[in-house]
């Protein structure tokens, strides 16, 4: 049986879905590898793999795109690791560098500074230049807001926006998936969140950041329909950002 090839986000965010798959036997049936947001999307996209766990901006740019599982990664409110980190309050700041790991951070920055924050602010990608202000997401944000005199949790932001929670990522395919082979992969994905306090105790310890109230409480991994509804939302918002550039 030829295995299915998987790519997977490396962020602690993600570790319980790889706990799952790593502890049942569906690690055998699979090719898996641990990417960054962006990539794990131009792998999908490419058709490197079959399954990814991928920022869900990217999804309409996927092939043949279907929810591969009943699970994603999510909150409903703040999320505690994706913001915008700046030196001015958020009304003030001329312009934005971009994480260059995920779209979809990038575009809820950009549709709440448009349509909730009423702001029109400069863009930039080139990371050697100063910036008012950032967006950064995963890992990297666990020690980041000691540097920044404001923090805005986009998580947080939706809620107040939309009063929605929000979808980061989920689990997408680019071809029809054999039915079997998603349900075994959901019973690996579930055993993985059930086992969240088993793999705590095998993550280092950040002083700094509290790991056991983000993976317990923060993150939010099931696909509901309010998931679903703000996902819609979010990606009209991307159509209605997209059509100003036009």
């Amino acid at each position: 049986m030829e295995k299915i090839k998987i790519s997977a986000v490396a962020y602690t965010n993600t570790k319980p879905f790889i706990y799952g798959l790593e502890h049942s036997q569906i690690i055998n049936k699979i090719d898996l590898s641990l990417d960054i947001p962006a990539d794990c999307a131009k792998k999908l996209i490419d058709g490197t793999v079959d399954i990814g766990l991928i920022p869900v901006a990217a999804i309409p740019l996927v092939p043949n795109a279907n929810l591969a599982a009943d699970y994603c990664i999510g909150s409903d409110g703040a999320v505690n690791s994706v913001f915008v980190f700046s030196h001015k309050p958020i009304y003030s700041i001329e312009n934005l560098r971009l994480d260059p790991q995920s779209k979809t951070s990038n575009n809820l920055a950009k549709i709440l500074l448009r349509f909730y924050w009423n702001r029109d602010v400069e863009f930039l990608s080139d990371e050697s230049i100063d910036a008012d202000a950032i967006v950064l997401i995963g890992d990297r944000t666990f020690d980041a807001k000691k540097d920044y005199e404001f923090a805005y949790d986009l998580g947080e932001e939706w809620k107040n926006f939309t009063g929605l929670p929000f979808m980061y990522a989920a689990w997408v395919a680019n071809k029809q998936i054999d039915e079997a082979f998603k349900v075994e992969f959901n019973k690996a994905l579930q055993f993985g969140l059930d086992n969240r306090a088993a793999l705590l105790t095998e993550l280092p310890e950040n002083l700094s950041f509290n790991l056991r109230d983000y993976l317990m409480n923060k993150l939010q991994f099931e696909v509901t329909e309010d998931r679903m509804k703000a996902l819609k939302l979010f990606l009209g918002y991307i159509e209605k950002l997209e059509a100003t550039l036009v």
